[in-house]
């Protein structure tokens, strides 16, 4: 087996846009200098899911998800660090050049991956059944020509065929080497309880369902017999969740998001019959009633659904079981119910395209409009069942989330069912209320739960607990990040005193401070000096914090903390020459063409000789200043990228929490004010910190002194010794005060 090699890492690193990977999952809105849209990773209906362009990262800043594209990669996708690489570097066409993985490393290789792979060869084998053998010919091509689907929507689908034989698969796996056991554990094989093993999809058409990425996670089979259940999905997985994956999806998100809706229809081939009449934005439950995971899947990409179900008993049934929980999460409802007889599929094959679009447009209506049709329909004369009717509809109102589209209903319901306003309004108010009371409960109950899985837990802060039980999982060595060297300071571990976790707590704050400044600014430089020769010397932030450091015999505390340090100082000194050699080719080239470019359009342009050379001094100043912007940039953002790639799980979940900014500056204010931003005072702010943290540790200092003087006068110890404690206290409350003079925040008096 073999791992990317450390060019190729660097090149998806450089290349991965964050704002172009999330976009794939997620519909974003520009705010300001970064995109906001609704969080992958849990249940929302107020967006708090930041994506930055700037600093290539994204951030929830309610559950804490996010990172660079790796991490968000490896966060939604559930792929190992390896893979998101491949993903990343798949999406952007960059060639993978690779190296042979250690033993080590071949151990690491994850369960996921495995049954990826599985599910790929199966993907490849069924389309080759269909299309090359003669039963798939014969049979299941047959098929899918009398229903309609053209060649066109089975390369697009990856539809296929399961051979009649039973182990027709099975075999053909096992003598390509696939494990037997991921052949069961995906669901293709089925072992039984004396050993036997069999193909679970034997003679049936074949539907792949793919993940948003387009990764094979599941399959369905629908048989052509009539005396077997007519179709058969995989079970659930460790890679497939049937309630939070969606048939279409991946072939339909781009539509989706064009048109900014969703159309959600029952099953396969309703999906695919409405790709095949041009309507591309529908996808399918599979089947199966809609789930919460499913409507946060489509609501990542638009706020607006159509939902079409067949004109019978059954089709009502399930629309009014969807319409409350679609309603919940905040999304904008119409619905459709399709003439008796119809189906999607039925329908898109019996019209042109114009027309279901025509027919679509027409004749869905919001909720309001449908449940009163449907609910009310023969109850003139019924005043109870009437009532309970009307109930069912309010209850509807009170589910969105939104106050003004709830307003707005309650209007149309007042208008409709002829009731006075201020009675619908009232009675949704108290439905909310005791909405609020159960969702208040449930929330209590869960707390306590998990208070109580909780209460033999570490405690937590901004970054993960040292002392935790159990080791943190790390994927695999960083290519750029090693393991920090803790020297004199003490480590937290299992054993470690209550006073070594104290003293990590109490300088926690401080270190968080000094690596952000580290990670956010290391390159940057922070003056420059005259060594011992004359010469003139360029101190980065990294170089004076890293000399600050050593020349107290200081050293970061925290084992994650120090790894960031140890990781800048690493890029500082073995990576950046040669990153930095290349970002300067590429920036000078892009200043050559800008100047190029804006030459020719002053000499087409210019009045006189006069004009084109102020224009042209005016251009080269705005091309030099560029190219210094854009390669201050890209040395600020460099160390972030890489912390934020990192394949160490702690490392990359602290390097997000010190580059994130939850808040940024909109450009109104910006646009009247200069604000001072923190890369623009670094020699103010840097040594600060620094002092910051070397007062703070005096401070511990002082605290553990003032204890021991304390227990020597108790412990009657001899005079000697007490007063050297009380003479080295008097020289560090001097310290003290000589940083106090520098901070200007308080005055520093001996105990």
């Amino acid at each position: 087996m073999k791992k990317i090699d450390r060019e190729t890492v660097q090149r998806i690193l450089d290349v991965a846009d964050i704002v172009d990977v999330v976009s794939d999952f997620v519909s974003l809105k520009r705010r300001g200098s970064s995109y906001l849209g609704l969080c992958p990773f849990h249940n929302e209906r107020t967006p708090s899911f930041s994506v930055s362009k700037s600093k290539n990262i994204c951030k929830c800043f309610s559950c804490g998800k996010g990172g660079s594209p790796v991490n968000f990669i490896m966060e939604h996708e559930q792929m190992t660090y390896q893979e998101a690489l491949r993903y990343l570097a798949g999406k952007y066409n960059i060639e993978i050049k690779e190296h042979e993985m250690t033993d080590e490393e071949r151990e690491r290789e994850t369960e996921r991956a495995s049954l990826l792979a599985v599910n790929e060869f199966a993907l490849r084998h069924f389309e080759y059944n269909l299309n090359e053998t003669d039963d798939g010919r014969n049979i299941g091509l047959t098929y899918l020509q009398q229903r309609g689907v053209n060649e066109a929507m089975i390369k697009r689908f990856h539809l296929g065929y399961a051979l009649e034989r039973s182990t027709a698969l099975y075999d053909e796996a096992k003598r390509k080497g696939y494990n037997e056991k991921y052949l069961v554990d995906t669901g293709l094989c089925i072992r039984t309880d004396t050993g036997r093993v069999y193909d679970r999809f034997k003679g049936r058409v074949i539907f792949p369902v793919f993940s948003v990425a387009g990764k094979v996670i599941a399959f369905g089979g629908r048989t052509l017999k009539k005396d077997l259940a007519k179709y058969v999905n995989s079970p659930e997985s460790t890679i497939y969740t049937k309630s939070k994956e969606l048939y279409g999806l991946y072939q339909a998100k781009q539509a989706i998001v064009k048109h900014n809706k969703c159309i959600l229809v029952e099953g396969y081939l309703d999906v695919i019959s409405m790709h095949q009449s041009g309507i591309e934005n529908v996808v399918a439950s599979s089947g199966t009633s809609l789930t919460d995971g499913q409507i946060r899947l489509i609501h990542r990409f638009t706020d607006n659904v159509t939902v079409i179900y067949d004109g019978d008993a059954a089709g009502i049934k399930a629309s009014l079981r969807g319409i409350d929980m679609l309603l919940r999460e905040g999304l904008n409802i119409k619905v459709l119910l399709l003439p008796d007889g119809d189906d999607p599929d039925s329908f898109a094959q019996s019209h042109t395209s114009t027309e279901v679009e025509e027919y679509i447009a027409s004749n869905e209506v919001d909720f309001i409009q449908f449940k009163t049709g449907i609910l009310l329909q023969g109850l003139e004369n019924d005043p109870i069942a009437r009532s309970r009717a009307i109930g069912d509809i309010v209850q509807s109102i009170s589910l969105i989330p939104d106050a003004v589209t709830a307003n707005v209903y309650i209007k149309e319901c007042s208008r409709r069912l002829d009731i006075n306003e201020r009675v619908v309004a009232l009675e949704v108010e108290k439905r909310r209320k005791q909405q609020a009371e159960k969702d208040a409960n449930a929330a209590r109950q869960e707390r306590a739960r998990k208070s109580l899985g909780d209460a033999a837990q570490p405690e937590g802060g901004a970054i993960p607990a040292e002392n935790s039980d159990s080791p943190a999982p790390v994927a695999e060595a960083a290519p750029f990040v090693e393991p920090a060297t803790i020297g004199s300071m003490p480590t937290v571990s299992d054993d470690a005193t209550r006073d070594e976790k104290k003293f990590r707590r109490f300088m926690l704050k401080y270190e968080n401070a000094l690596v952000k400044y580290m990670l956010r600014y290391g390159l940057l430089t922070l003056a420059d000096m005259v060594d011992e020769d004359g010469n003139s010397v360029t101190v980065t932030v990294a170089d004076y914090i890293k000399s600050e450091l050593e020349r107290d015999s200081m050293e970061i505390c925290n084992p994650v903390l120090a790894s960031i340090y140890n990781a800048v100082l690493k890029l500082q000194a073995e990576d950046w020459p040669r990153v930095e050699s290349d970002c300067r080719e590429r920036l000078e080239q892009a200043r050559a063409e800008m100047i190029s470019a804006g030459e020719a359009e002053i000499r087409a342009s210019a009045a006189d000789l006069s004009d084109i050379e102020r224009r042209e001094g005016e251009l080269k100043a705005a091309a030099d200043e560029k190219y210094i912007r854009d390669l201050r940039e890209y040395a600020m953002t460099y160390p972030e990228r890489v912390i934020c790639s990192s394949p160490d799980d702690n490392i990359r979940k602290v390097g997000m929490e010190l580059v994130a900014e939850r808040h940024v500056l909109s450009k109104v204010f910006t646009k009247y004010t200069h604000i001072i931003a923190d890369d623009e005072r670094l020699p103010d702010i840097v040594p600060r910190a620094v002092i910051e943290y070397k007062d703070a540790m005096l401070e511990w200092q002082i605290q553990q002194l003032n204890r021991s003087i304390k227990e020597a006068f108790s412990g009657h110890d001899n005079e000697t010794h007490c007063m050297e404690l009380m003479a080295r206290l008097s020289e560090l409350h001097a310290l003290r005060r000589d940083m106090a003079t520098y901070l200007g925040e308080r005055i520093i008096l001996p105990r």
